[in-house]
């Protein structure tokens, strides 16, 4: 069932022991997975104010929605439209999925090609390895799924229903930070909003490996629905912290294009997935992207971003991981005129 990680981290393990006697410098790197970090529970926002509430509740909630995205990066939302028989199928339909054969599910065909993936292909070290396999599924390839099954249907319910969801949160932002909340209906399209499936398998070197290694998240915001094993950590106050799991609650984080659209006023924040020895994790998220040809143009006087296209950052992603295995991001595209 499991992808063949054990292989690979006694490849990454044999290559730093090698180096070591050879005297090949290491690049700097603090790993204190078995450090005690805080537990902490997110701002939790009610988000059906937005809908039912008095004028007064609902600027209320959307105040609540930018502080949390400003302060934080990260929020949870209850009582969000997405019922728990949905979320409860979604989990049970994924898990069914994962616990497939290897072989048949890194060919499957419920997805188009290069939907299923595991660990980190650009891993040259054990810090970029990351412990989790995933079906990194194109909105499309759901709506466009003419074989009915139980996961498709569930997924179509799912996805649809995230996307109604981030709709309403993206446009409160803008609102909030003063740009035109239509620019999501506007740029905003099926073919380049996915979800993805993740299953974080036990790790018997949860000292050593990541489940999902740290990073931002390259998008408008994320929807994420997890299980209650915990593992997702964020940097808060420049130190990591654990996010004690909500049975009732989803999980949304800004994600870079938000940063930099609202100029800084929203944080994309860095968060990673840590391995267990013993139990395994499941999650899905949503991710909600604009078009590749749709301009991020920063807001404000003093723009601390310059203009891209989404398929500029995503290639300038892209060819960074491929050169230093790692994704620098937004630092790319910082405006030096100011």
């Amino acid at each position: 069932m499991d992808p063949p990680f054990h292989e690979t981290y006694k490849t990454l393990l044999y290559k730093k022991i090698k180096n070591r006697e050879n005297n090949v410098p290491q690049i700097p790197f603090s790993f204190h997975v078995t450090a005690v970090v805080e537990e902490v529970e997110l701002p939790v926002i009610d988000v059906s104010r937005l809908i039912n509430g008095a004028e007064k509740e609902r600027e209320k909630c959307k105040q609540d929605i930018a502080r949390a995205s400003r302060e934080w990066g990260f929020f949870q939302v209850i009582n969000h439209g997405i019922s728990m028989d949905v979320l409860e199928k979604m989990r049970q339909e994924q898990i069914r999925v994962f616990r497939e054969p290897f072989d048949k599910k890194s060919k499957s065909e419920k997805f188009s090609t290069g939907s299923y993936r595991w660990g980190t292909p650009s891993a040259t070290c054990l810090r970029q390895l990351s412990w989790s396999e995933a079906f990194h599924v194109p909105m499309t390839d759901i709506s466009d799924n003419k074989d009915f099954t139980t996961l498709s249907s569930t997924m179509e319910k799912f996805a649809s229903e995230s996307e109604n969801l981030a709709y309403t949160l993206a446009e409160v932002l803008a609102e909030k930070s003063g740009r035109k909340p239509s620019f999501f209906k506007e740029n905003c399209v099926r073919n380049t909003c996915y979800l993805r499936m993740n299953r974080y398998p036990p790790c018997p070197k949860p000292s050593e490996v990541y489940g999902l290694m740290p990073h931002t998240d390259s998008d408008f915001l994320t929807i994420l629905y997890q299980d209650q094993v915990g593992g997702l950590q964020l940097i808060k106050d420049n130190r990591w912290i654990a996010i004690k799991p909500n049975p009732r609650a989803l999980i949304i984080n800004i994600g870079d294009l938000f940063q930099a659209w609202s100029n800084g006023m929203y944080k994309s924040v860095e968060h990673r997935v840590m391995t267990n020895p013993t139990v395994e994790r499941f999650s899905t998220a949503y991710f909600l992207c604009p078009s590749y040809d749709a301009v991020i143009d920063c807001s404000g006087d003093c723009p601390s971003y310059r203009n891209f296209s989404f398929r500029e950052f995503r290639q300038q992603v892209q060819e960074d991981v491929k050169k230093l295995g790692y994704k620098v991001g937004l630092p790319r595209f910082i405006n030096d005129i100011y």
